[in-house]
């Protein structure tokens, strides 16, 4: 990715780590220097008056220079590299090392010479009757307490500010390697803060305009990381919500047209019979069948709106079961002789295989009861001379009551089998028969009541073949021992 080196973060990170590399190194680099210059004079001073003390040794018995004094002065010259001057109590210079001093007969400054002449030792940077800047130190010339004058000793000052000089070039050059250093590391830094933040930037744009589809690739474990992982599960939900959105949007247009669909159908064959026996188009013999078809088309109307409400309240948690123990077989029994008449006219026989022990479900019995009234319609709207076989039996292993319903009827596609579930679904699309009495709710309303009782339910079909509905609801034994516990 292309990084702006005019990015705001960038140019911030990068001058403020150049600028306090530079200020660091230089006040480190002022201090070093001030402090190795100080040490450097410190260490020359005290060597210098360890060699001017050794030169008092050689001279101390001699109060008065002569030839053999000078020839001494000179070797201590060569041999110290120092030049060397001896003055009298008064500071009158009396006697130096260089054959051709100039100096000799001059005065020494009043404060050294009172220092040296109180035994002290004395340090300063001598100028005056010298060609170059010296290091000057003077120690007391004599023997115990007999002080005869003072020894000074001379070093150029010249060497020791070349010393400075090249420590304070290293300083600049190592200054400048650091700032070079701190370039490299802070661009890379930047380059690593900036760039996932500009992936972020990227991703939150797309937010913006509703693409929840790309996803930040950041391997980094720190706080940017963590960023980006927590980024990346809001845009994962967001993309659930934006899916399940649409889903709802879709299922709500054509719940409409579904409504206004199975409604549309009634009322326009009653507006057709209505006006025709309005106008007097209909026989007085015949108008009994058409108030027969009126009536049946108001019932499935009448239908279709409680279907709705009943699955609008389950929906919305409105509907509270009232929980008791439950005789399964007897409802069953009941249903099969309610809905007897109806499948022997379409040449169906209704089975209801019994159970010695009778199984006791935990359920609302009403709730229960219109559960398996909308599985057993079905069964008999959708099997023509075939069997209906209705059984219930306990099945300790799984705490519950298992409930079947089995006809030998059309049976239900594997395509079809997942959407049976849904509200309008109507399985018999595209089949040789309709019925009309269908609203396409029946299953959907069994999945949110089972479902509320704490059960399941499932179906295994194969086309041609028939169809098996299971219903699980819980046992009273253990819906009993879960609630005390």
């Amino acid at each position: 990715m292309y990084l702006n080196p005019n990015t705001s973060i960038f140019r911030k990170i990068l001058i403020s780590s150049i600028v306090t590399v530079l200020l660091g190194l230089c006040a480190v680099g002022l201090v070093i220097s001030f402090y190795a210059k100080t040490y450097i004079v410190d260490s020359k001073s005290n060597e210098m008056i360890r060699q001017a003390k050794r030169v008092n040794l050689s001279i101390q018995n001699q109060p008065i220079p002569n030839e053999s004094f000078k020839d001494l002065l000179l070797f201590f010259d060569q041999a110290y590299d120092k030049r060397i001057w001896i003055f009298d109590a008064e500071g009158n210079i009396v006697v130096t090392s260089s054959k051709d001093e100039v100096n000799a007969g001059k005065v020494v400054s009043e404060e050294v010479v009172s220092q040296v002449i109180r035994g002290e030792a004395a340090i300063w940077n001598q100028t005056e009757g010298l060609e170059e800047a010296m290091l000057s130190v003077a120690v007391p010339w004599g023997k115990d307490n007999n002080v005869y004058g003072g020894i000074v000793l001379h070093s150029p000052l010249k060497g020791m500010d070349e010393t400075t000089a090249q420590l304070r070039e290293t300083i600049l050059w190592v200054t400048l390697f650091g700032i070079f250093f701190s370039f490299a590391v802070s661009s890379y830094l930047s380059w690593s803060i900036t760039r996932p933040i500009k992936q972020i930037d990227k991703a939150a744009a797309k937010i913006a305009v509703g693409d929840y589809s790309d996803r930040i690739r950041i391997n980094s474990k720190d706080e940017i990381g963590e960023l980006a992982t927590t980024i990346n599960h809001m845009m994962e939900q967001l993309e659930r919500i934006d899916q399940d959105k649409k889903k709802l949007n879709q299922l709500r247009h054509d719940f409409l047209a579904n409504v206004s669909h199975e409604l549309r159908t009634p009322l326009t064959a009653m507006l057709g019979f209505l006006e025709a026996l309005q106008d007097g188009l209909i026989e007085e013999g015949a108008r009994g069948k058409y108030y027969e078809i009126m009536y049946n088309e108001t019932l499935h109307m009448n239908r279709l709106v409680d279907d709705i409400t009943d699955l609008m309240k389950l929906e919305n948690k409105e509907i509270h079961l009232v929980f008791m123990s439950v005789d399964v077989q007897e409802i069953l029994s009941k249903l099969a002789f309610k809905f007897r008449p109806e499948a022997e006219a379409r040449g169906t026989v209704i089975h209801c295989v019994m159970d010695e022990e009778s199984p006791q479900a935990y359920a609302d019995p009403d709730r229960l009861e219109q559960i398996l009234n909308n599985l057993i319609k079905n069964a008999v709207k959708f099997t023509e001379n075939g069997t209906i076989e209705l059984r219930a039996m306990a099945v300790p292993s799984e705490e519950c009551v298992l409930i079947t319903v089995t006809d030998t009827g059309i049976g239900i596609s594997p395509e079809d089998q997942g959407l049976i579930w849904e509200r309008f679904f109507k399985v018999e699309r595209g089949r040789p028969f309709q019925h009309k009495n269908s609203t396409g709710l029946g299953l959907a309303i069994v999945r949110e009541l089972v479902e509320l009782h704490n059960g399941s339910v499932r179906v295994r079909s194969e086309l041609g073949k028939g169809s098996t509905f299971e219903v699980r609801i819980p046992l009273v034994q253990s819906a009993a021992a879960n609630k005390q516990a």
